[in-house]
């Protein structure tokens, strides 16, 4: 991994790319990801969808000082020069419903084409139009997210004892579903999707979100990138001034690092 810090020790980038943060959810890692945006500088963040999680908070309205320390801080990185792009997801879809317009001086896209250092071309988009479970049926959706729900109280739960006997974080999430058939077999037919609409229409690769497994993968001379999420894996991909795209995750100790295999498959790079 090459980055350049400047006097500040922040690190510095040409591209950010994060997503589904679900800010106004209790599983939201806001204390994470507030101290990814107060370290990190770049030319271009882009927010790739579940920013703000409205289908939790129209039944329970949650936000607290940390949430809005988040938005504080995006709003004042926008003012200071940093070109911020929100391509709004399912959760959000209120703000998309509304179609292509400013928020402050935040671009508000349905999706987006990203120019890398190298000329690669990247298709930017949230994912949730590739979810067949969203797309078709909303019962076995509705059913996903609250089982996802009792697996992200229960990580709480094993995490706290994990850290009192002085153990790293650990993902049940991830563990589940990498073991568990259908999961498996359901984030490899999205990939798949996302990886073959690039290819149609003709991009080097394509970087997503939605499903809450951060990975790299390159099939068909396209690269597949997806973020992750800030409520498990709390990740992040970069660009640097040379055009590279790594993976990176914010440990539970606020420290950046690269990509993290225990739990997140494949790294590349954009040649």
């Amino acid at each position: 991994m090459t980055n350049e810090r400047n006097s500040a020790n922040m690190a510095c980038y040409r591209t950010i790319w994060l997503s589904d943060t679900h800010l106004g959810y209790r599983g939201c890692k806001a204390e994470h990801l507030l101290q990814f945006l107060q370290t990190t500088e770049c030319d271009t963040l882009y927010l790739v969808g579940d920013i703000i999680d409205f289908w939790n908070m129209k039944k329970n309205l949650y936000w607290p000082q940390t949430h809005n320390a988040v938005v504080r801080t995006l709003l004042n990185k926008a003012l200071s020069g940093t070109r911020i792009i929100y391509i709004p997801g399912n959760h959000d879809e209120t703000i998309r419903n509304s179609g292509r317009f400013n928020l402050g001086n935040i671009e508000v896209l349905p999706e987006a084409v990203h120019i890398t250092h190298t000329g690669k071309r990247l298709l930017v988009t949230h994912g949730d139009q590739f979810d067949s479970a969203v797309k078709c049926n909303a019962l076995l959706s509705f059913i996903g997210f609250h089982a996802y729900e009792v697996l992200v109280y229960a990580n709480v739960a094993y995490n706290y004892g994990r850290r009192v006997l002085g153990f790293p974080y650990w993902s049940l999430a991830n563990y589940v579903k990498a073991r568990i058939k259908n999961a498996r077999e359901f984030i490899e037919q999205f990939e798949n999707a996302v990886i073959h609409e690039a290819d149609r229409r003709e991009f080097d690769g394509v970087v997503c979100g939605h499903i809450h497994h951060a990975n790299v993968r390159v099939e068909r001379n396209i690269t597949y990138y997806n973020t992750g999420d800030w409520i498990e894996s709390c990740t992040a991909i970069t660009e640097n001034r040379e055009g590279q795209l790594t993976l990176h995750r914010i440990n539970d100790a606020g420290v950046l690092s690269g990509v993290e295999t225990d739990y997140i498959t494949g790294s590349a790079e954009a040649a």
